[in-house]
């Protein structure tokens, strides 16, 4: 099947040509159809399956065919999204597939001055592309108003609701009204606060888009780990880095100022990299992707913020500098490499304590990730495994960590006490706690034999 057997106008399949888009990936292929019928559209698909284009290119379809009413236009389509990266590519999306009509797209998002923003909403706008802060509180200003919208895209619904931004959808879907619009919503898992999104949102009649398996990982991604000290991670880091085929390679880290230290120790060792992360300024944010993108560092090193905002044709390598202790952002993660059908490795370095996050990890994909036998810097720290009752042994009712990560000399441990020994030590300790302590004798406070002369 192609593009222009979906039912799609002449002037977006240019376009699409014009983007090197003739077949579509299998969310397109069944969620056009529905969303250009009309439908409201649940859609599960795992990150780079081609989501924006399954739901850009039905409004564009709809809006194109429908009459602008005079005077000055509403914003007709809203795309609310979790981050500023993502809102970015989705805005540059649209703005590619809409080049041969008439059809105008604005973005706003926060970090940066609302200016520019506010002077493209006053041209007038059928396509908002927005991050749930500045929306409302743009709207709060008097910039924009949503009564007026048609269609309504919730675009990685699960991961705005991660970020806390539950609120601000709320107030967004109020600012809305209870006018009948047609809602397309994406996600790549169904926890429970999505499926009470999708219960309130969409219609009964939904048509249900899932190409792929929740939370699974894309077969095209040669997956593997390096089990490895903590201390090793930097010295691994720059042997994975000589490696001639590792073209780029995404670094994610999972503390800021792990990104920012990553960042450094690779800019010393003389490899280009800049770190991204929510203490970034946007326009420190952008500078360092496009310089990743244009070849002009090699390494971007980044948190978890930037699992699902980021798109990178080609990446050729995604590196888990840190086991994520959520197992959902493994499959975020990873899916930054082997994009539209793509080839792409993903190195996972695993310490002592990740190691119970790497279980969990391989539990969620249903399948072992496979062991790196080319390890410069093997672990020699003894592993953390989780107990049978599914709990880490750093967590209360197992050892802790300080037990585990004990760095004596074997011959300063104690040696274990088994057998009778061990049942005769306890009897001893029970029997000295349960006599009362014997009371000491006072010492004379003079010489032994002495008494103590009279005062005058």
């Amino acid at each position: 099947m192609e593009f222009r057997d979906l039912g799609i106008d002449a002037e977006l399949l240019h376009a699409l040509d014009d983007a090197g888009y003739t077949i579509p990936t299998p969310i397109q292929e069944q969620a056009i159809p529905a969303a250009v019928s009309g439908r409201d559209v649940l859609g599960l698909a795992q990150t780079g399956t081609g989501k924006t284009c399954a739901f850009a290119i039905p409004i564009l379809q709809k809006l194109k065919n429908e009459e602008r009413l005079p005077g000055f236009p509403p914003i007709r389509s809203l795309i609310l999204t979790p981050t500023r990266e993502l809102a970015i590519q989705i805005y540059d999306s649209f703005v590619a597939y809409a080049k041969y009509t008439d059809i105008r797209c604005a973005l706003v998002y926060g970090g940066v001055s609302q200016y520019n923003q506010t002077e493209a909403l006053s041209a007038g706008v059928d396509v908002l592309i927005a991050t749930p802060g500045r929306l409302n509180d743009l709207c709060g200003q008097g910039y924009i108003d949503l009564e007026d919208i048609e269609l309504f895209v919730l675009d990685e619904a699960d991961r705005m609701l991660d970020m806390g931004f539950i609120d601000d959808v709320e107030r967004i879907i109020k600012r809305m009204g209870d006018r009948k619009m047609q809602t397309l919503l994406f996600s790549a898992t169904m926890p429970q606060s999505v499926q009470k999104l999708v219960k309130r949102l969409l219609s009964e009649d939904f048509e249900k888009v899932e190409v792929t398996p929740v939370s699974t990982t894309v077969e095209a991604i040669d997956q593997s780990v390096y089990f490895v000290d903590r201390e090793n991670k930097k010295k691994l880091l720059l042997y994975t880095l000589r490696d001639p085929a590792l073209d780029r390679a995404l670094v994610f880290v999972r503390t800021k100022s792990g990104a920012d230290k990553v960042a450094h120790d690779l800019a010393r060792a003389h490899v280009g990299a800049s770190a991204i992360h929510g203490d970034k300024s946007q326009i420190d944010r952008q500078n360092a992707l496009n310089r990743f993108k244009e070849g002009k560092i090699r390494v971007l090193v980044a948190t978890d913020i930037a699992a699902r905002g980021l798109d990178i044709s080609e990446l050729s390598h995604v590196i888990n500098y840190d086991v994520p202790n959520e197992p959902e952002n493994y499959v975020h993660r990873i899916g930054r490499t082997g994009r539209a059908g793509h080839g792409g490795i993903a190195i996972t370095f695993c310490q002592a304590d990740e190691v119970p996050y790497l279980r969990r990890i391989e539990k969620l994909i249903d399948k072992e990730v496979p062991v790196r036998e080319d390890n410069p810097y093997p672990m020699q720290e003894k592993p953390h495994e989780e107990k049978s009752g599914g709990r880490s042994r750093s967590r209360r009712g197992g050892r802790g960590r300080r037990g585990l990560n004990n760095n004596k000399p074997q011959g300063e441990q104690a040696a274990p006490v088994q057998g009778s020994e061990a049942a005769a030590g306890s009897e001893e300790k029970r029997a000295n706690t349960s006599r009362r302590p014997r009371r000491r004798r006072r010492r004379p406070s003079g010489n032994a034999g002495s008494t103590p002369a009279k005062e005058g």
